[in-house]
């Protein structure tokens, strides 16, 4: 899915991998830093830094392109609050109350009090809610109860009950819950279930569940709310006319638009079903518009828009809102095409037991595009790259789309900085190595979890789908085996030999630099002490590291280094870490293949979970010097239309706004269509 690409290895420390169940791919902080006159940050707050992205090439699109984008990034805009409710049911409350008091308050804005007033609701912007994007932990206020209650009187702003006292208590303090032991809805904050649904009662109730054709098993659960009604469970469905109806109603409207000026047939075929699901619910259209989706290959402008990656339910049947909007860019796809006609090379040679193998990747296509717009979980941040559809039988069937975000990944590039790399890097010939090579191994890596990792490997006929065996590992998992497929080719010969590089063995060499230099030590900076590792992307990033680390340890294929207190890895031998590499991605494959819960959580809990907290202690210190902050994301261009005397557009332009608030001010006056829908949720509940 998306996974939320890129592993930046050793330039960006971590990545979000939007792909198959995942989504999300976010490079932080160590890259190189390029000139250009473009100005790419727009501010820094908290462990935030928010960028800007250029539309290169814009002007050359023609006045029907522009058309299509222009109205297909509408339709995801209409959608926007979607996914803050979905987040948390008081979120469209918090978010109006806070709104207002930035609007309306007239007292002193200097006072620290302030300023810890205005983070906190940028923060919030961020997250699409009180919780924090990546951690899921709840945000705090560095303000008191006191004074917010100072805010609201002189604003005459209304905010009681539940919605006012969870700002400040210590109720629904975690998003998405993973840990069983704390219940994994029970524990959640998210707005998928109501608060009296239990994991095993949400599970049972889809146990039920049978698609009338076994070998495409239908999406049960990924387009509703399960609520409980008189004591018993029924599904709340988001469609025109149910839950989320007026927003969707919005989306549609743009949508009708776009396949009005649709590129060919096949797009405009796919747009169509699209509408017709969102305005039916149906999971069987679903299916056939992801099917007509992935076969529209032709044309420059593609998109995402739906219910799509299920990351943020801990037990992956719901998809959270999404929308990203993509130019072809030409002379890269062209460049990367390599990979999609040779996948099955890929396939043939992985070290996978051959029952685990495909006969036969189809339908698989690579791009790098260029994005127009983006919004709901792809905003404000952002995967950097793509990999859909997500249900298992149509990738098998029909293929998949992959597609790596070229303009986004260069504005992380000329925002980045490399001080961190130095710090935490072993050697002078590691930094030469990340400086040399980095960036490559970097775009290698995604481009190669994408479109071979996410279409590689077969379940066993008869095992359920991952949601099901694997449950709440399964996202985890996924990105993990995606990420072996990557780190194993990408010290191999091939890739030379396709024209990827001009130095296969020090591509992979700085790859593997990074990948556990990032796993084992500079994603620590994104904890808090004590804390352990919840977030799936950054366990897989620790379990791989972690298992090849102990499972080489003897034949000294990685050293662990102390040194004037500091702590670093080096790696002694990069053909056994390979075979190491390879070796865990045979097992991980398995797991999956054969459905088996029992060893994916062992090879979770054991590697990927717990974290030594003298090393962590040691890392956030050694990172107290650095002032970029862990987190980036971005503001979106805005796309402004110039119309004649008859209402027609006749251009489209592009502008870039100048700070964060008031575009998501613009977003909140714009484009909230759930402000009664909001009322309907909350009573559902």
């Amino acid at each position: 899915m998306k996974p939320k690409f890129l592993l930046m290895l050793g330039l960006a420390s971590t990545l979000f991998f939007s792909c198959n169940n995942e989504k999300k791919v976010e490079p932080q902080a160590e890259v190189a830093v390029t000139e250009n006159d473009f100005d790419y940050t727009v501010e820094e707050f908290a462990d935030i830094k928010v960028l800007r992205y250029q539309i290169p090439g814009w002007e050359n699109l023609s006045l029907k392109e522009q058309k299509l984008v222009y109205y297909l990034v509408q339709a995801g805009l209409s959608g926007r609050d979607i996914m803050w409710d979905q987040n948390y049911r008081h979120n469209l409350a918090i978010r109006a109350a806070l709104e207002n008091i930035y609007k309306n308050y007239n007292g002193d804005k200097e006072a620290e009090d302030w300023l810890a007033f205005e983070t906190y609701l940028k923060r919030v912007w961020f997250s699409n809610g009180i919780h924090h994007h990546y951690s899921n932990d709840k945000l705090k206020p560095g303000f008191s109860k006191e004074y917010f209650d100072l805010l609201l009187a002189d604003t005459n702003t209304d905010l009681t009950g539940e919605a006012y006292e969870v700002i400040f208590n210590d109720k629904d303090a975690k998003k998405v819950n993973l840990d069983p032991t704390k219940g994994l809805l029970e524990g959640s904050a998210i707005n998928f279930y109501g608060p009296d649904v239990t994991a095993a009662e949400a599970e049972a109730f889809y146990k039920k569940k049978v698609s009338v054709n076994g070998e495409k098993p239908l999406s049960f659960g990924l387009n509703s709310k399960l609520v409980k009604e008189n004591g018993k469970l029924v599904e709340k469905v988001w469609k025109s006319g149910g839950l989320y109806g007026a927003a969707i109603d919005e989306i549609v409207k743009w949508l009708e638009k776009a396949k009005g000026v649709a590129e060919n047939e096949k797009q405009a075929n796919a747009l169509g079903l699209l509408i017709e699901y969102y305005n039916s619910g149906d999971l069987q259209t679903w299916d056939d518009y992801n099917v007509a989706w992935v076969e529209a290959t032709e044309g420059n402008i593609d998109y995402i828009n739906s219910f799509i990656e299920v990351y943020n339910d801990p037990l992956g049947y719901r998809g959270s809102y999404e929308s990203i909007i993509q130019i072809k860019d030409f002379e890269m796809s062209e460049k990367m095409k390599v990979l999609e006609e040779n996948v099955q090379w890929f396939e043939d040679n992985s070290p996978l037991m051959p029952e685990h193998k495909k006969e036969s990747v189809v339908g698989v296509t690579y791009k790098t595009v260029i994005v127009a717009g983006e919004a709901g979980d792809a905003s404000p941040s952002t995967p950097i790259g793509v990999n859909l559809p997500n249900a298992n039988w149509i990738r098998v069937t029909h293929g998949s789309k992959s597609v790596s975000l070229g303009n986004i990944i260069d504005s992380y590039n000329n925002a980045g900085s490399t001080g961190v790399l130095k710090e935490f890097a072993n050697d002078e010939e590691e930094i030469a190595l990340e400086e040399a090579y980095g960036k490559q191994a970097d775009k290698l890596h995604t481009a190669l979890h994408e479109v071979v990792g996410h279409a590689s490997g077969k379940i066993n006929k008869g095992v359920g789908e991952t949601k099901e065996t694997l449950k709440n590992y399964a996202s985890t998992l996924e990105e993990g085996r995606a990420d072996l497929v990557g780190l194993y080719y990408l010290m191999d010969p091939k890739i030379q030999e396709l024209g990827l590089t001009d130095d296969w063995k020090k591509t992979g060499m700085a790859a593997y630099d990074g990948y556990i230099r990032n796993g084992l030590l500079t994603q620590l900076r994104r904890l808090n002490i004590g804390d352990d590792v919840e977030e799936a992307h950054m366990r897989n990033r620790q379990w791989v590291s972690a298992w090849v680390f102990e499972k080489g340890e003897e034949e000294g294929v990685i050293e662990k280094i102390s040194r004037d207190g500091k702590t670093y890895y080096d790696i002694k031998n990069y053909d056994r870490l390979r075979e190491l590499f390879g070796e865990l991605l045979k097992e991980t494959q398995r797991i999956k293949s054969e459905g088996d819960f029992e060893a994916g959580k062992k090879l979770v809990e054991t590697y990927g979970v717990k974290v030594d907290q003298g090393v962590h202690k040691e890392v956030l210190d050694r990172n107290k010097q650095f002032k970029t902050p862990a987190y980036s994301g971005f503001v979106n261009p805005v796309l402004v239309p110039e119309m004649d005397e008859n209402g027609e557009i006749v251009s489209i332009k592009v502008e870039q706004p100048e700070d964060f608030a008031s575009q998501m001010l613009k977003y909140s006056n714009e484009y909230n269509f759930l402000k009664e829908e909001e009322k309907e949720a909350a009573i559902a509940n």
